[in-house]
């Protein structure tokens, strides 16, 4: 009942969590922000011109993020630490496993959620859609974002119901059946054994920190685990902005896909990770060369990301001359030309057109549109100077749609994320639980817990916000706001916004495997507390907590005595 509890808890969590991040481009456009600040939002779950109005609210936003944080926080930490305490050692990957599936099923519903959401103009209610010059397609077009967060909070409620009703422990899994030990035995011992461990967390609070920091595999867990989880924020925060901008869907679809073709495969390898952990009853040691040799080969497949290309938008003034020529970025005063020099165009709007010849301008003035005939979306602009010779030269609404060679692509993206994600939830579980196994009992929770601090704080809190400052460097056009500041970017230097979307990963990827390439050696060297069998812990875990030396590694096997000596004593 509690890992049921548990998992619908998961659910809930990863729920609200990708709901958030498949919103960060409406925030972004609702608000009028650059993506710094849209990280700083997206960051905050781990702790402009104010003329306008609505440009200070997105602050409300981020203190929602602050207080779903803090109530998550627990969670992880203190759930997986409960099911380790009560669960049988071989049956604890599996259990994990079953967690890590409602990280799968929260995900696959909040992207169905956000889907949903972003189809809706956000002020559906209060305006007249029919007027609307803009499509979900266009970088001006904000979701309402604001109805699935609703679902969410009534959706966290309702799952903490069910944490009031559970006792402080349990018995031990497979000790019930034990005849030898009377009901009564039972509760004793473990009344006794939550009692020492409340007191462990009190009064042995700086032994038990002592004890983890100068656990060197523990320590260089949380570093591999640091960089590693910098690389993943940033994959997973910003991958629908840089799916939108790269191959030009809008964000309902993107979503849609980053759904279809990451959740399933990773739902297959938590559970045929778990289950592999159970059946052969896998060693720490083994796990963890299983989850080191996937991850590198996954790693590998990533590099493939450089390759899937698409070029920028053509728009005359931004990417190409009004002639149909490549031109140097960043150059703004190339936004006019010979035939709008006479209309006297405002170069910072941002509301473009579609020629007819499948270049995009800014906006109709800047395309030399004389007349338009329409209404809302359906609005064609005709007599268009710059666009040819002809004075039936007219254009729509919105950018031109990339090419074919671009869906293609995409497709290959896909593809590739398919696999990559099949393979990392296969490394997931045997390298967790390597982690688990790698603290003492009496210290998991805090071990657990202090691993989420440093991993939070470290790459939860910075990596949206230093990573959305990389972001805005790649702008090519700003949004303006009424009192004349700059707001939300509208478009992007694709080449460098992929660069530096894969390449910063690949790099914090590439050096978490050093410290991994360490844990490998100094588990050749010692035995780790849960390797011994769970009918042995207590008297293992007794012996390993008798040894209080200024900095020893309480890892390693007693001196003289191996795991056998130690079985035969028992």
């Amino acid at each position: 009942m509690f890992l049921l509890a548990l998992a619908v808890a998961y659910v809930a969590k990863s729920l609200s969590g990708t709901y958030m991040y498949s919103m960060l481009t409406q925030i972004e456009r609702q608000f009028d922000i650059p993506t710094s600040i849209v990280g700083l939002i997206n960051g905050s779950f781990e702790i402009e011109c104010m003329k306008e109005i609505k440009s200070s609210m997105w602050i409300y936003v981020m203190v929602g993020n602050v207080i779903r944080g803090a109530g998550e926080t627990p969670i992880m930490p203190l759930g997986i630490s409960y099911i380790e305490d009560f669960a049988k050692s071989e049956n604890s990957p599996l259990y994990i496993g079953i967690l890590k599936i409602g990280t799968v099923i929260g995900p696959l519903i909040g992207l169905t959620l956000a889907t949903f959401s972003a189809n809706i103009y956000v002020d559906a209610g209060s305006v007249n859609t029919d007027d609307l010059t803009i499509t979900p397609t266009d970088t001006r077009w904000v979701g309402a974002w604001w109805v699935g967060f609703l679902i969410c909070a009534g959706v966290n409620i309702l799952t903490s119901i069910p944490f009031f009703f559970f006792p402080k422990t349990l018995p031990k899994e497979g000790l019930e059946d034990n005849v030898d030990v009377t009901k009564s035995d039972r509760e004793e011992k473990h009344r006794g054994k939550a009692k020492e461990e409340k007191r462990g967390i009190t009064k042995d609070f700086l032994p038990f920190m002592k004890s983890l920091f100068c656990n060197s595999i523990y320590m260089l867990f949380i570093l591999l685990s640091v960089l590693h989880l910098n690389a993943i924020v940033i994959i997973v925060t910003f991958m629908p902005k840089y799916l939108e901008q790269q191959y030009g869907k809008s964000t309902a679809e993107i979503v849609f896909l980053i759904g279809l073709y990451t959740l399933p495969p990773i739902f297959v390898g938590y559970i045929i990770g778990g289950l592999i952990m159970k059946k052969f009853k896998i060693s720490m040691k083994k796990a963890a060369y299983i989850a080191f040799c996937l991850t590198l080969t996954e790693f590998f497949l990533f590099f493939f990301y450089f390759l899937m290309t698409c070029d920028n938008f053509p728009v005359a003034g931004l990417t190409i001359s009004y002639d149909g020529i490549q031109q140097p970025l960043y150059v703004e005063n190339m936004v006019l030309a010979d035939c709008n020099t006479r209309c006297n165009c405002l170069t910072k709007t941002w509301d473009p057109v579609c020629g007819d010849n499948g270049l995009a301008y800014m906006s109709a003035c800047l395309a030399g549109c004389e007349k338009s005939v329409g209404t809302g979306i359906n609005t064609v602009f005709q007599n268009c100077s710059c666009i040819g010779s002809s004075e039936n030269s007219s254009a729509i609404l919105g950018l031109c749609k990339k090419g074919y060679d671009c869906t293609i692509m995409l497709q290959y993206f896909f593809t590739l994320a398919l696999i990559g994600s099949l393979i990392h939830s296969l490394a997931a579980i045997p390298g967790y639980m390597v982690f688990l196994r790698s603290i003492k009992s009496e210290e998991k929770s805090l071990g657990i817990g202090l691993h989420a601090f440093c991993t939070r704080v470290f790459a939860g809190i910075p990596a949206p916000i230093y990573f959305g400052a990389l972001v805005d460097r790649t702008c090519l056009h700003w949004g303006t706001l009424k009192c004349g500041e700059p707001g939300a970017c509208r478009m992007y230097d694709t080449n460098n916004f992929r660069n530096i979307y894969i390449g910063v990963p690949t790099v914090l990827r590439g050096l978490s495997f050093l410290p991994a390439f360490f844990i490998l050696i100094l588990m050749r060297k010692r035995q780790l507390p849960g390797e011994i069998d769970s009918s042995e812990t207590e008297l293992a875990e007794t012996k390993l907590t008798e040894k209080k030396s200024e900095c020893v590694d309480v890892h390693r096997s007693p001196g003289a005595e191996n795991v056998g000596e130690l079985k035969t004593k028992l």
